[in-house]
């Protein structure tokens, strides 16, 4: 039995990044994911130190199923809280380039933790949403997720099925341009150039027709209530808040969320998509609370 207690400390530390990666999609949020996973370290512990220790043959089905029980019930009382939230909600961001939340190596571990995927999960039920990230992120078999939430195969493939339909009907259709890093980043100076000269005409022409700008400070800092949409309404507001900034806070380009990001120091994140070369979304976290994560990664990369 000691020999046993001893290994499993180190069991739940080998799987404490994947723990951290199913909550953190599962709930948008890097600080309740660990949350999360800090309280699926103290039921780790207490099944433990019980007279005798629980048996735990397999950990890594244990901790899957502890940390995705508490994320749907976590799930349950955010929504409330995101009606409540002041301004757009935005998930919080995360670095990663270093393998924070798993392997990045394809276009589909990317889009697992993408912001607009993130977005688009909140729509789905909690069960919808457990069963949608097991399957698609982790490539749990429908006999293990049913194992994982104690529900049937069959109900876990009918709910993988309505969110997958779910999924893929709100996901914007595949953009025709998709630039690799270093094309992004030149097409993003070249969007603060022309943003920083305070050139109105030059901005709107480096701006889709439809552009939308989506801004979460969640009541705490100054930011858009509510998404900016068409071209000349983003490009007013753009050269607003870069008039307020006077453009001499630190920038750094990284990784975030699978996707290149600008970093703008102590402010905030900025993801921009592009569609033929032209800005189609962009979207900015600037809340402070989301923004204590990634500081944190920042200052130890």
């Amino acid at each position: 039995m000691i020999a046993h207690v001893t290994a499993s400390v180190a069991d739940f530390e080998q799987h404490r990044p994947r723990m951290f990666a199913i909550a953190y999609r599962m709930l948008g949020s890097a600080s309740e994911a660990e949350d999360t996973v800090q309280d699926a370290y103290l039921r780790w512990n207490s099944a433990l130190d019980r007279e005798p220790p629980e048996p735990i043959e397999h950990p890594g089905a244990w901790l899957a199923k502890v940390v995705t029980r508490l994320c749907l019930n976590h799930l349950t009382s955010a929504r409330a809280r995101r009606e409540e939230y002041v301004g757009p909600w935005l998930p919080e961001p995360v670095l990663t380039g270093e393998g924070a939340l798993g392997p990045m190596e394809s276009a589909e571990q990317r889009d697992s933790v993408s912001m607009a995927l993130l977005l688009l999960l909140e729509q789905l039920t909690p069960m919808e949403r457990a069963v949608y990230v097991l399957r698609e992120a982790f490539a749990y078999g429908h006999r293990e997720i049913a194992g994982l939430l104690d529900l049937s195969e069959a109900n876990c493939r009918q709910l993988y099925r309505r969110a997958a339909g779910r999924v893929s009907a709100a996901k914007a259709p595949e953009r025709r341009f998709q630039p690799d890093p270093a094309q992004w980043q030149s097409l993003v100076e070249s969007f603060l150039e022309a943003a920083n000269s305070g050139d109105l005409a030059r901005l709107e022409g480096l701006l889709a027709a439809d552009a939308r700008f989506v801004s979460d400070g969640g009541g705490v800092v100054s930011a858009a209530r509510r998404p900016v949409v068409g071209r000349d309404n983003v490009a007013r507001f753009l050269l607003g808040v870069l008039r307020k900034y006077s453009g001499e806070l630190p920038v750094s380009f990284a990784e975030v969320n699978g996707e290149p990001t600008l970093v703008v120091g102590g402010v905030g994140v900025l993801q921009v998509e592009f569609e033929d070369g032209l800005v189609q979304e962009a979207r900015a976290v600037m809340n402070p609370a989301k923004l204590e994560f990634i500081e944190r990664q920042l200052s130890h990369s």
